[in-house]
């Protein structure tokens, strides 16, 4: 009998004899709804071409990873995401983490920061320091960052329409303490698009946007080299309730859109493009996550090479951060909170990310206690010491099952290409609200799912405790941190030389009237010491404020 023959014949017997001992009541698909085979056999990869799909690690089209090396060379960055309180609060937690072991800073801003108002706004009451460190101006950033060499570690900061001004005010605290901006690595999320589709922290109008991180994108080709400009980020689209392959779709198709945003302002792919990086959710489905992973490599490789001409291998290696799934996070039974981390954490690896926050098991409750952050550090650490994930290069290549997933996530992602390319591109799309409602139907779908009981969340519709209590330690924000905070950026209007902060703001305004990149002169307003919200006003009134129309 031939190999074929048998296979076939192998196969009739396994499909006549599956299910004759009984079947569970489970839905057997993905989390995100996806349909799942009863088994993954070689037929289901037929015509896989090696060098063309998967290629070996580091090389072209980097489905297997972006490194030859990958952990054996280098471990992944542990980036815990922190931010609370004051300056003051934050930095103390940043030598905290470093102390036990973090080897990458990661910034989480207050609300008033990530909008755009100081903290003695009116609109800023009640928030300042609550969900992030409130950040005012270049002197919060001077204390944040004390007794931290800005030149000897990297920082990502996660604000998206006040970027610019949140990097100068970085790169001005590093410029004070005599490190150079070729120095200074690191990555600001900048990722405006997402926020129109998913998070919903906007400023100015899209258009207007696109044109201060293409201003980003030039002069940090210039002067910053070590800075990664934009994160593109899926992350806040799947913790709105996407599913994985519209993760996957609609980040790529926003990094897409910086990519032809910076060359429709004749700036060189190859300069810029190897300074993009992505932000991906690692959600509870463990082999749908790899798959995505894979998948989100090799398309943005040949999208990068085949469509925008990338000449630079740099260009197309997609790196990426991940974050595990604070949405999949239970008020319920805390503590299973970190068994679930784990395992996203786990698929992280597995899929070949480059830098890794794990989220603390009171998240849902409150800001991570001290406690629960070093124990959502140490996760990371106990998969990169003791479970040997780290000896090969993407150990899940070849299998029927991941490599199938890999082709069905690039297959969804293009179809989503093409309705994105008939609705005019990613901001025609958003104003049609097309991401929006694509969004809202998978959650909903889900919740309807969860609801039924088809997708089980242990302790939430299933094994709950009767009378629960709840025995973790919850870290509080004193309120007092507002009033503190308040009298802080109020004491820098009234110390700093108001004269030259008025003049610098006033070019700021003469120089978004016309096209000059904008980031020298938001530099210059960081320098003496204008606040974020006065910058912010300054460009207000050039660029107007976006206003989401409703959509039905």
């Amino acid at each position: 009998m031939s190999e074929k023959k048998g296979f076939e014949k192998g196969k009739r017997q396994y499909l006549d004899s599956f299910g004759k001992g009984g079947l569970l009541d489970v839905d057997f698909t993905t989390v995100s709804g996806a349909s799942v085979e009863k088994l993954y056999a070689s037929d289901d990869i037929d015509g896989l071409d090696y060098m063309d799909e998967l290629g070996f690690p580091g090389q072209y089209p980097y489905t297997r990873g972006v490194y030859p090396s990958m952990y054996r060379g280098r471990l992944w960055t542990m980036r815990q995401f922190a931010g609370f309180g004051t300056a003051f609060d934050t930095n103390r937690r940043y030598h905290y983490l470093l102390d036990h072991g973090q080897t990458g800073l990661s910034v989480a801003f207050d609300m008033p920061t990530i909008m755009g108002y100081d903290s003695d706004h009116k609109r800023s009451e009640g928030e300042v320091g609550r969900c992030g460190v409130a950040i005012d101006s270049l002197r919060d950033m001077e204390t944040l960052f004390d007794g931290i060499d800005l030149a000897g570690i990297t920082t990502s900061m996660t604000i998206n329409a006040p970027a610019s001004i949140l990097l100068a005010f970085y790169l001005s605290a590093g410029e004070k303490k005599g490190t150079s901006f070729e120095k200074m690595g690191g990555t600001i999320q900048n990722d405006i698009l997402k926020e129109y589709i998913a998070q919903k922290s906007w400023i100015f109008p899209p258009e207007q946007s696109l044109r201060i991180i293409t201003d980003i994108l030039g002069f940090c080709s210039d002067h910053v080299p070590r800075w990664n400009t934009i994160s593109i980020s899926g992350y806040h689209i799947r913790e709105a309730g996407s599913t994985a392959a519209q993760e996957l779709a609609f980040t790529l198709a926003d990094g897409f859109a910086y990519v032809e945003a910076g060359i429709a302002a004749g700036l060189d792919v190859d300069k810029f493009a190897p300074r993009l990086s992505f932000f991906f959710n690692a959600h509870l489905d463990f082999f749908e996550e790899i798959a995505k992973y894979r998948a989100a490599r090799r398309i943005w490789a040949k999208r990068m090479k085949e469509k925008y001409g990338a000449k630079d291998e740099k260009s197309m290696l997609l790196r990426f951060h991940t974050q595990t799934a604070g949405c999949t996070l239970t008020a319920q039974q805390p503590e299973n909170n970190i068994v679930r981390t784990a395992f996203q954490a786990m698929s992280a690896v597995l899929g070949g990310t480059q830098s890794l926050h794990t989220n603390s098991m009171d998240e849902t409750l409150a800001l991570p206690s001290e406690k629960a952050v070093r124990i959502a550090l140490r996760t990371q650490q106990l998969i990169a010491e003791e479970t040997g994930v780290i000896n090969t290069a993407d150990p899940l290549a070849g299998s029927y099952f991941v490599e199938s997933k890999t082709r069905e996530m690039e297959a969804k992602a293009e179809e989503y290409f093409t309705r994105i390319d008939e609705l005019g591109g990613v901001v025609k799309a958003i104003e049609q609200g097309f991401f929006q409602m694509e969004i809202g139907r998978a959650a909903y779908e889900y919740q309807k799912a969860v609801e039924a009981k088809r997708k089980i969340i242990i302790g939430v519709n299933a094994l709950m405790v009767e009378g629960e209590k709840i025995d973790i330690p919850l870290l509080r924000i004193d309120p007092e941190v507002e009033n503190h905070q308040v009298k802080a950026v109020r004491n820098v209007r009234a110390e700093r030389d108001n004269d030259k902060a008025a003049r610098e703001l006033e070019r700021l305004g003469t120089v978004a009237s016309g096209s000059d990149n904008l980031m020298p002169v938001i530099l210059d307003c960081a320098r003496v010491y204008c606040t974020e919200g006065e910058i912010i006003e300054e460009l207000k009134k050039v660029f107007g404020e976006y206003e989401e129309p409703i959509f039905l």
